[in-house]
């Protein structure tokens, strides 16, 4: 049964479409790339799948299984105060919290990966460091090790190699493999179409004529990527 399934979605705010008739279907293990040009509707349909904003038609079902503690998520701008009181390791610790029962502490695992990643995000020196004292792309580093650790069945991220060096890029698709391979579902908003033909084992396209969903190879194949990726090419 799919985790995710949207039939005849559209999406947008105050009442105006920016994406419609959306079908698609997340299976646990996949991996989701959106693309579409700017505007397409990408981060809406994203806040639309979290919950955060009402669909204007059509459905999105969960499989019967509830979401809220299973899904790691970075947004694309912050989503805490740059100025906030705690250090680089609390925030990313807190990514933990729904999965431990609200625990009073963590364990040495769950501390461990956390470093891990703090590591392989060129972080980990600043593990003890204060959140507001960071570079935005520091901080936007950190948000995104919370939400790799946050991740119990569905990891969703909105552009998330913004304020990446290629080395750190490079470094996030590997651990987002590692993590998807260990049978997390990911679903992933970028602009980086060559990474997304690369790692991903799906495509879901919103362009102007509407949505196209398939595999990586099926959307290669289609003149919605031949439309896409020409336009990329122009660019």
């Amino acid at each position: 049964m799919p985790q995710i399934r949207a039939e005849g979605l559209y999406v947008g705010y105050e009442g105006r479409t920016v994406a419609r008739d959306i079908n698609f279907h997340v299976e646990p293990g996949d991996y989701l790339a959106i693309l579409g040009k700017n505007g397409a509707g990408k981060t809406t349909l994203l806040k639309t799948l979290l919950g955060l904003q009402p669909p204007l038609k059509g459905h999105v079902d969960y499989g019967g299984a509830p979401i809220r503690g299973q899904v790691g998520y970075l947004s694309q701008g912050l989503e805490i105060q740059s100025d906030f009181p705690a250090k680089v390791k609390e925030i990313v610790l807190s990514g933990f919290v729904a999965k431990s029962g609200f625990r009073p502490f963590y364990s040495a695992e769950e501390k461990n990966f956390a470093q891990d990643i703090l590591n392989r995000l060129g972080m980990g020196e600043l593990i003890r460091q204060r959140f507001s004292r960071l570079s935005g792309g520091q901080q936007r580093r950190v948000l995104l090790a919370r939400a790799l650790c946050a991740a119990r069945r569905l990891l969703i991220l909105d552009e998330p190699i913004a304020g990446l060096d290629r080395v750190a890029a490079a470094e996030l698709y590997r651990l987002l493999q590692r993590i998807n391979s260990a049978g997390v579902s990911v679903i992933v908003v970028t602009h980086d179409t060559a990474a997304a033909l690369l790692w991903a084992s799906h495509i879901l396209y919103l362009g102007e004529d509407g949505a196209v969903f398939g595999t990586k190879e099926a959307f290669a194949r289609s003149d919605a990527a031949k439309v896409y990726l020409g336009d990329e090419c122009d660019e």
